[in-house]
């Protein structure tokens, strides 16, 4: 075989692969969809909103070295998160948000200070991932419609839950060892 075969079978192989993953990837988002409490026009709507609220807020405060602002939202609730050096530019923050269209309800968690570390990133993407797995293996709380994510120790539960799940939910969260602390941002039905 010649080397340009070679090449085209290594090249035919590695896109079959990429198919592959597309398609798992495909079918776990939608599969996820389908059990949200939300619309999928909510679900798309919490997409877009977090996108022109990151990008307002860019727009305000320009481009920072000393600023690490996350926006997440869920069914129009939106969730500032992360650092910034002064209440002022905290401010400007929230100001930003609450101009993009679909924002229902703001929560402003943003902490005045400098941007976490990279070892604390990693070590929030781990409590997040602990604090997931174990609202998924629970008896009493659908731990596919509580979002998570964890900011220096801080873990924010949301969704659209019952009383009775929230309560479990922020149990199971401050059990979890290295968890400073619990914010519930859910909205109950």
């Amino acid at each position: 075989m010649n080397n340009k075969h070679l090449i085209g079978v290594v090249v035919a192989s590695l896109l079959l692969q990429g198919c592959a993953a597309a398609v798992v990837a495909g079918t776990a988002g939608a599969v996820t969809a389908a059990n949200d409490r939300r619309t999928i026009g909510s679900q798309i709507d919490d997409n877009n909103i977090e996108i022109k609220t990151t990008l307002a807020i860019k727009d305000a405060l320009g481009e920072r070295k000393d600023a690490n602002v996350t926006v997440v939202s869920y069914n129009g609730i939106v969730l500032l998160l992360g650092q910034v050096p002064s209440d002022q530019l905290k401010t400007q923050s929230q100001n930003a948000a609450e101009g993009v269209d679909g924002l229902r309800r703001l929560h402003n968690q943003l902490r005045i200070g400098s941007p976490t570390s990279i070892t604390t990133q990693s070590h929030d993407t781990w409590l997040t991932s602990k604090v997931k797995t174990q609202l998924l293996a629970a008896e009493n709380v659908s731990g596919n419609n509580i979002k998570v994510v964890t900011e220096n120790g801080e873990v924010f539960l949301m969704g659209l839950v019952s009383k009775t799940e929230a309560n479990e939910a922020v149990q199971i969260a401050r059990n979890i060892s290295g968890v400073e602390r619990v914010i519930k941002v859910f909205e109950y039905f």
